[in-house]
């Protein structure tokens, strides 16, 4: 690893600082930025999304991808954890904390609704940004797209009478266009590109001008996600600045939720016999969310000032330096992991 790669912590420290500063010295500029959006789905941010999850897409060989059957234990692991545990762990979570530990300190009004707000951060499993996780874990690249398409098909079935069962809401509205216009933006799009892209590389220069080509854009992907930072920052400085204690015991649970479901998912695919470079993206894709669907479902069912929306926000917050915590232990821990019996 280069100096900047072995310094990604510090460079993801400053960025969460400039980016809350010019967030709270410059509303105006972030407002702007962030009402660039369609379905709710913020078109700046899925440009940086672009950037990061495109070279790690064009590692696929996707005439290998049948060869992801032969990783059904990971992909178990992976619906088990995002779909029975995950959810119902953080609603414990949500009531342990929002409801008791932390309610003497939160406005009485909002506590069912930060609460609905965590519960619709924990049934969505991320989409792109697992790919950002798996690239710095070494995590098998097929795989890592075969569990993103699984978990994108289960959730257009299970995203809403998960939520509606745990929130006791008969009739959830989700947010369809923004759910479908993610899984294209995120998905679809970035795959169409690494295919064609991979494809003309190779037939130009073969599998060393592959090689060149991803040696290149390698710091691109870096560089995306420190900026996506400085926006995500950006757009919350007034309020991070304004409701710093709100913020952070909302962000108790989710820290906790993230490194619970990571570790399941982790140990249960040591116990299973699982190679390290499907364990390390099953246990991230177990931890992360799919914020933009949260949000969006946060801000249509409860609306835009909510308890339930600020939960969803305070998720995005922390998702990238928590995650990136995820992949140092992933990481540190891959000799213990390989020394299983």
């Amino acid at each position: 690893m280069g100096v900047f790669e072995r310094h990604l912590s510090l460079w993801v420290a400053l960025c969460i600082l400039v980016g809350t500063g010019l967030g709270h010295a410059f509303p105006g500029v972030f407002a702007t930025l962030g009402s660039a959006e369609m379905a709710k789905v913020n078109l700046p941010v899925a440009v940086l999304v672009w950037l990061m999850i495109i070279p790690m897409l064009l590692k696929i060989d996707f005439g290998a991808m049948r060869q992801v059957r032969q990783h059904w234990r990971g992909i178990g692991v992976t619906v088990f954890v995002n779909w029975a545990v995950k959810p119902f762990s953080m609603a414990l979570l949500a009531w342990i904390f929002i409801r008791h530990v932390f309610a003497p300190y939160l406005p009485a009004e909002q506590l069912d609704s930060y609460i609905a707000g965590l519960i619709l951060l924990a049934a969505a499993p991320c989409t792109a940004m697992v790919f950002v996780w798996s690239n710095l874990c070494d995590g098998d690249p097929q795989f890592t797209l075969g569990q993103v398409a699984l978990n994108d098909l289960i959730m257009v079935v299970a995203f809403a009478p998960i939520v509606g069962l745990l929130l006791g809401i008969s009739s959830i509205t989700v947010p369809w266009s923004t759910l479908m216009l993610s899984v294209g933006l995120y998905i679809i799009v970035p795959v169409i590109v690494a295919v064609l892209w991979r494809r003309r590389v190779i037939a130009g220069g073969g599998q060393a001008a592959l090689d060149r080509l991803l040696q290149r854009l390698g710091p691109v992907s870096l560089v995306a996600l420190l900026l996506t930072l400085v926006l995500l920052f950006g757009f919350q400085g007034e309020q991070i600045v304004a409701h710093p204690l709100i913020i952070a015991m909302l962000a108790v649970p989710i820290l906790v939720q993230v490194y619970f479901n990571s570790g399941l998912s982790y140990l249960l695919n040591r116990r299973l016999g699982v190679a390290h470079c499907v364990a390390g993206p099953s246990a991230l894709i177990g931890a992360s969310n799919f914020f933009e669907l949260a949000v969006a479902t946060a801000v249509a069912v409860f609306g835009v000032h909510s308890g339930a929306a600020l939960a969803t926000v305070v998720g995005v917050l922390v998702e990238v330096p928590v995650m990136l915590s995820v992949v140092r232990i992933v990481n540190a821990s891959k000799t213990w992991y390989e020394a299983r019996a």
